[in-house]
């Protein structure tokens, strides 16, 4: 038998949108299509119910879980229905997308079956609303930056999803919005490919309906880069302040290497305080001797890094050595992130 993949749509209070897409997309596509009704008022069961005769599957929560967790109830319903199902394609109940693009999104994966596909929108449209716009770009960018995700539209909904995937992705922490961002970032730890296509640019009303809380869900998506700058900026204040204690102290009686010397032991301090706080609070992993081992491993070559670079261009600028340090220092954190993330952490 042939493998197909299921479209999920999660869906909070729709209006006829919903059903103008599950008509468009019954029009080419007879696959299973599963709707998650995540908490919505009783004066639009209808659309639900419309839905449902047109041979849809409607799975319900009682109260708001968040689209995150809508996602997963559909993940867990089609796995368990469908075993050998290629995949799932999700998309949204607002009308963002198309019967078309979604159709496409299912043939890539049919194309690509180990791959995640993105439905990207081109955001240099003028009447993408701002919100949107700067949201995707300022996202994009810390992506990139932090995390080593290259993608043009992290905000997309429209994204075709294979099946072993489908299942790491149930262990995914992430309830709300931020759950997205988390599968983003949980391709690199499952080593899966992302694929992008291009897909139609719709914005209905300024995207007046949709349920993202900029400030509240910006804050859940970007939780763990935030604890993580907020430590690294801890043990920063720190580093720096004994560093310029120790410089202080030790350049009237070391001619020579006074700056290696004060990065050592300053960096000796921090580190300890930032290895409790990025073990305990940012990637909540168990302390133990093997993590132990490779954190100060990686504090050990970035400090000697830094005491190397610290002291070249403190010969080539005409800055002072704390200067120098913050400017150097703010490089190898963007490193520091990566290997955090990828081998220490992971």
């Amino acid at each position: 038998m042939e493998k197909k993949a299921a479209v999920i749509i999660p869906a909070l209070n729709p209006d006829e949108k919903l059903v103008n897409t599950v008509k468009d997309v019954r029009k080419i596509w007879n696959g299973p299509v599963v709707i998650v009704d995540d908490g919505s008022d009783m004066q639009t069961r209808d659309f639900f119910q419309q839905a449902e005769q047109m041979n849809c599957t409607v799975l319900r929560h009682c109260v708001n879980l968040g689209k995150g967790r809508a996602l997963k109830t559909a993940f867990n319903y089609c796995i368990n229905t469908w075993p050998n199902i290629l995949g799932c394609v999700t998309a949204d109940a607002d009308g963002q997308h198309t019967a078309q693009d979604i159709f496409r999104c299912v043939c890539a994966l049919e194309e690509n079956p180990k791959s995640l596909v993105l439905g990207c929108r081109d955001f240099e449209r003028e009447e993408i609303p701002t919100r949107s716009k700067w949201g995707n770009k300022v996202t994009c960018m810390v992506m990139r930056l932090l995390c080593g995700v290259n993608v043009s539209d992290t905000q997309t909904g429209l994204r075709a999803v294979p099946l072993e995937f489908m299942k790491k992705l149930m262990n995914v922490t992430g309830e709300r919005y931020e759950f997205e961002t988390n599968m983003l970032l949980e391709t690199q730890a499952q080593k899966v490919p992302l694929r992008e296509i291009a897909i139609e640019t719709i914005y209905i009303e300024e995207n007046r309906r949709s349920h993202f809380r900029p400030l509240i869900d910006s804050v859940r998506i970007y939780a763990l880069f935030l604890k993580f700058i907020f430590a690294s900026l801890s043990s920063s204040v720190v580093d720096i302040a004994l560093f310029s204690a120790l410089v202080w102290t030790l350049k009237p009686f070391v001619i020579e290497g006074y700056i290696f010397a004060a990065t050592v032991l300053a960096r000796i301090a921090s580190a300890l305080f930032n290895y409790i706080v990025n073990s305990k609070a940012v990637f909540q992993k168990e302390m133990g001797r093997k993590t132990m081992l490779k954190y100060f491993a990686l504090c050990i070559v970035q400090m000697c890094m830094s005491g190397l670079l610290v002291s070249v261009f403190y010969r080539l600028l005409p800055y002072s050595e704390v200067t120098v340090k913050i400017c150097i220092d703010v490089l190898l954190f963007f490193i520091s992130f990566q290997v955090q993330k990828r081998w220490i952490f992971s």
